[in-house]
C-alpha cells in the first residue's frame, strides 16, 4: 500500500507540472557549430521556417535552417538566442563567449604619415573607410560561410588576431585579423564562394579586396599586389582572387585577412581546419 501511494504522489507531482515535461519531451532543434570564443563566428542550425533573433535582434535563417552572428573581440556578456517555430513552440539559449589571452605587438619603422596622416590623406582614408563600412552592410542570401574557411594564402602567420598594436611608439586599436607573410606574387584563394563586392587600391589598405559569402558575412583581403577579381564577381573555393604584395601600410609583403559579421570585425582563423596556426 505504501508503495502504492508514493507511485500516485509522483504521478500526481508530475501532472502538477506538464509544463515541464513537455519541455523535456520536446527534442531540441536549436544548435551551434563555428567558434564561440572571443572575436568568433557562431553558426547555428534550426528549422528552415523558424524565426530567429539574437540579442533581441532578428537574424536571417537561410533555407536550410542555417544562420550566424559574430561575438567582438571582447565581448564577455553571454548572447541570447531565441527560436519561434512554425508549431508555435519557442526555444531560448544562451552562448557564452571563450575568453582569449590577446598579445601586445610592437611595430616600428612605418612612415610616420601613415601612422599620423596628414588632413588630406585622412579624408581620403575616410571617404575609403565609408566605401568599405556600406559594403559590409550587405545582406544576401546563401550561407557559403557554412562549411568553413580555407587558408587563403600559403605562408607564416605573423600576427594574430586581437593583437593590440603599438605603430612606431603610437598605441592604436587592435588588430582585428590575421597576417600571413609570404614572397610578394604569392597566390590568394577564396577560402569560400561567394561574391565580390568591392574592391580598389586604398591609401592604408593598398589592393583591397571584400568577398561577400552571404547573410552580412563578409572577408577582406589587403595590401594585394595585384588584383583579379572585380566587383560583381562570383568566385569559388580555392580561386586566385589575387597577389600577395605590401601596399598600403605594410613593412613588408603579407596578407592581411580579415572577417566580418556586418560592421562587427571576427576572427576568420577560428573556421579553418588549423585555427591556431603557429606564428611567426
Amino acid at each position: 500500500m505504501m508503495r502504492r501511494r508514493r507511485l500516485i504522489a509522483s504521478g500526481l507531482a508530475w501532472a502538477a507540472m506538464p509544463g515541464l515535461a513537455r519541455a523535456m519531451a520536446r527534442p531540441q532543434r536549436l544548435a551551434f557549430t563555428g567558434s564561440t570564443e572571443q572575436g568568433g563566428l557562431v553558426i547555428g542550425h534550426t528549422a528552415a521556417n523558424a524565426l530567429v533573433t539574437v540579442d533581441g535582434n532578428a537574424v536571417d535563417v537561410s533555407r536550410d535552417g542555417i544562420f550566424a552572428f559574430g561575438l567582438a573581440y571582447d565581448r564577455s556578456a553571454p548572447a541570447a538566442v531565441a527560436a519561434r517555430y512554425a508549431d508555435g513552440t519557442s526555444e531560448r539559449q544562451s552562448v557564452v563567449p571563450g575568453v582569449r589571452q590577446y598579445e601586445t605587438q610592437t611595430i616600428s619603422g612605418l612612415p610616420q604619415e601613415q601612422v599620423t596622416p596628414p588632413p588630406e590623406i585622412q579624408a581620403r582614408i575616410h571617404r575609403e573607410g565609408q566605401l568599405i563600412e556600406q559594403a559590409r552592410t550587405r545582406n544576401t542570401e546563401g550561407s557559403d560561410f557554412a562549411r568553413g574557411l580555407d587558408w587563403p594564402a600559403s605562408g607564416i602567420v605573423s600576427s594574430l588576431y586581437g593583437s593590440r598594436r603599438i605603430l612606431n611608439g603610437t598605441p592604436m586599436a587592435p588588430h582585428l585579423g590575421v597576417d600571413i607573410a609570404a614572397p610578394e606574387g604569392t597566390p590568394i584563394r577564396a577560402p569560400a564562394d561567394g561574391v565580390v563586392s568591392l574592391t580598389g587600391d586604398f591609401y592604408l589598405d593598398g589592393g583591397f579586396t571584400l568577398i561577400d559569402h552571404g547573410q552580412g558575412i563578409s572577408t577582406c583581403y589587403v595590401h594585394q599586389s595585384q588584383r583579379m577579381v572585380k566587383e560583381g564577381d562570383r568566385v569559388t573555393r580555392g580561386q586566385v582572387i589575387g597577389l600577395i604584395g605590401q601596399t598600403g601600410r605594410a613593412t613588408g609583403p603579407n596578407l592581411h585577412w580579415g572577417l566580418n559579421w556586418f560592421q562587427l570585425k571576427l576572427d576568420p582563423s577560428l573556421l579553418t581546419p588549423t585555427p591556431t596556426p603557429a606564428k611567426a
